[in-house]
This record gives C-alpha cells, structure tokens and sequence, in this order.
C-alpha cells in the first residue's frame, strides 16, 4: 500500500509540474542520455548494457542523437582508442526538459508552504534519494 501512494503521489507530482516536451524522443534515448549524464565518461558499450541492447543498437541511438545535436563524441585523452558519448549544451537542456520538474512550477508551489514544511519535503526527498543511491549504487 505505501509503495502505491509513493508511485500516485509521484506521477502525480511529474504530471502536473513537469516541463513542456519540445523533442521527439523515444525512452530508451531518454535513458541514454540520463546513463551519460549521471557516469560522464559512457561509451556505446556501457550504453548497450544499460538498455540491454546490442552494440549496434546503442550505437544506432547514439547516431540518431548525434544528428539532433543532442550528442557528441570525445575521445579519451588518456586512450586514444576509447570514445565516449557526451552531452552537447543542447543536450543538456533537453535532457533537463525530459526528466526533471519545471523549476517555476515547483517554485510556486513550495512557496505556498511553511519554511518549516519545505524542509520536511525536502529531508523526505533525500532520505529517499539516499537509500536509492545506496541499493542500486554500481
């Protein structure tokens, strides 16, 4: 029962106060970006293993998201034989506009609450995000 009114309540919240979606993009595109993001140094391997997909279908995702502007390539200044997949500032913004809630929105809301209030939110928020990290930390 907790597990469903934690899931309403956070669909819910992502419903109301997320951001306007500008691009077509697809989930699996959406998780490409967030793996390299929270790794900063991914390459089309640890792509393929995070979505559990071949070589070739990373890959093909990644080149889709190279030709909007959404990626680049790096290679490694330590090994010149190693690529990895990074962000553009484009993508940046993009990515801020797929997965997080709009700032104005939540501004707005938090301020109809008590100083008091906001804290409590925000401690239940990273007691959470901390026992995640923790559990599904590779």
């Amino acid at each position: 029962m907790n597990v469903r009114k934690i899931n309403d309540s956070l669909t819910d919240i992502y419903f109301h106060l997320h951001y306007k979606h500008e691009e077509a993009l697809t989930h699996q595109n959406i998780r490409c970006m967030q793996m390299i993001k929270k790794q900063k140094e991914a390459t089309v391997k640890d792509l393929s293993e995070v979505l559990d997909v071949t070589h070739h279908t990373a890959s093909e995702h990644v080149k889709r998201l190279i030709n909007k502007n959404i990626l680049q390539k790096e290679r490694s200044t330590h090994d010149k034989r190693i690529v990895y997949v990074k962000l553009t500032p484009y993508g940046e913004e993009v990515l801020q506009r797929n997965t997080e809630l709009d700032e104005g929105k939540l501004e707005m809301i938090l301020e109809r609450f008590t100083a008091e209030d906001q804290e409590r939110i925000i401690d239940a928020f990273s007691i959470l995000r901390a026992e995640i990290k923790q559990v599904y930390s590779n």
